[in-house]
């Protein structure tokens, strides 16, 4: 990888933020990033090899990254949340139960044998996306916390199943390089809790701030680093490290400094990088040769947003139903760890990606008849 496939790479990526432009699409920026890389990668112009290691390492870096804000994004201190997790939490197991049927139909008809696969794409819910659409239409209401909580276990839930509904035959490997992630994590959220009530947090934010030092950007990429060479080490994906360490964060408090800081790396440099990475590395050729790919895909995003607007039925509004069924980083890590472990069928990579960008052009219509009932009036 040269500095000139870097360049292209950067500006090839501002596809995202340009087709996000218009505020009547509700599209998010991954999306024109996914599609640039598809145009210079595997599908279209050859342009980058996504298989070059420099490539691949600030594409799981960016992934890593990634995984980590939306972790941050989990409003696990929201006290609205946490009173609604008994509603939310039942939901999302109906969901599951829900998936496990459908999901299992759908492995069965198309003699994929990743039945597992699908039931965690069926079940899960993106926080990344849907958090962000609650907050820009201004939605509000006892119905809109309740599905945000749903939203949050759902996510969480499917981000741990992901690698072992993806690699069945390496299950017990990959449990317990799970468990060892989540043990550091562990350690690392009580070692910042501490830190934090002795107010150690606030005088070293002080000084890097005084200084110029970036202390607490350089210390918590170091830490996110350690956990992904923990999870790298037991076989688990780099998705479940940052994930967990973002949640860790969330929990303990994130300082807004940090967070406008973590932004500018991760949305503005290695995020894009990852995602031009994945549409690099599809090769949408494979769906035209294997047409049934194509109908996974559709009968995936349809499977989803079905199951969740059937929620209506306990007593969760249709057009949040809708809208919950928002996904992205599921599909997306599915995609990658499925590449990255060789383990999806020719053309089964963008079929997963087909799906979710059902699911969100349907929940960017369900956001805006949300926003009909529950939006909140702005504050004089």
């Amino acid at each position: 990888m040269t500095f000139l496939s870097l360049a292209l790479i950067a500006v090839v990526a501002l596809a995202g933020p340009l087709l996000a432009l218009p505020v009547r699409w509700s599209l998010p920026v991954v999306l024109g990033e996914l599609l640039a890389g598809v145009l210079i990668g595997r599908t279209g112009l050859a342009l980058v090899d996504s298989a070059d290691p420099t490539f691949s390492l600030l594409a799981n870096i960016g992934f890593a990254l990634m995984m980590f804000v939306a972790g941050t994004h989990v409003p696990v201190r929201d006290p609205a949340i946490r009173s609604a997790l008994g509603q939310g939490a039942r939901r999302a197991v109906l969901a599951a139960a829900a998936a496990a049927l459908l999901g299992t139909a759908l492995g069965l008809a198309f003699g994929t044998g990743h039945a597992p696969l699908y039931v965690v794409l069926l079940a899960s819910s993106s926080a990344a996306l849907v958090l962000p659409i609650v907050d820009s239409l201004r939605l509000g209401g006892p119905q809109v916390v309740a599905m945000t909580a749903q939203v949050a276990i759902a996510d969480i839930a499917c981000i741990l199943a992901l690698p072992l509904a993806v690699d069945p035959p390496n299950a017990v490997r990959t449990a317990l390089g799970a468990l060892a992630v989540g043990i550091c994590a562990a350690a690392i959220f009580f070692a910042l809790r501490s830190l934090e009530r002795r107010g150690t947090r606030q005088r070293m934010h002080r000084l890097s701030e005084d200084r110029k030092f970036a202390l607490e950007l350089r210390i918590q990429l170091a830490l996110l680093f350690a956990l992904a060479g923990v999870a790298s080490f037991g076989g688990v994906s780099v998705m479940l490290a940052g994930f967990s360490f973002g949640l860790v964060v969330a929990a303990v408090g994130e300082p807004r400094r940090l967070a406008r800081q973590l932004f500018a790396v991760s949305d503005g440099f290695l995020g894009p990088i990852f995602f031009v990475w994945l549409g690099a590395s599809l090769n949408l050729r494979d769906l035209a040769g294997h047409p049934e790919m194509a109908a996974l895909g559709l009968s995936l995003g349809a499977g989803t947003i079905l199951l969740h607007a059937a929620l209506r039925a306990s007593g969760l509004p249709l057009p949040l139903g809708v809208l919950s069924a928002a996904q992205l980083g599921i599909p997306v890590a599915a995609a990658s760890i499925g590449t990255q472990l060789q383990v999806l069928q020719p053309g089964e990579d963008a079929a997963l990606l087909l799906g979710a960008l059902v699911t969100i052009a349907a929940s960017s219509f369900g956001g805006a008849r949300a926003a009909r009932s529950f939006a909140t009036p702005l504050k004089a």
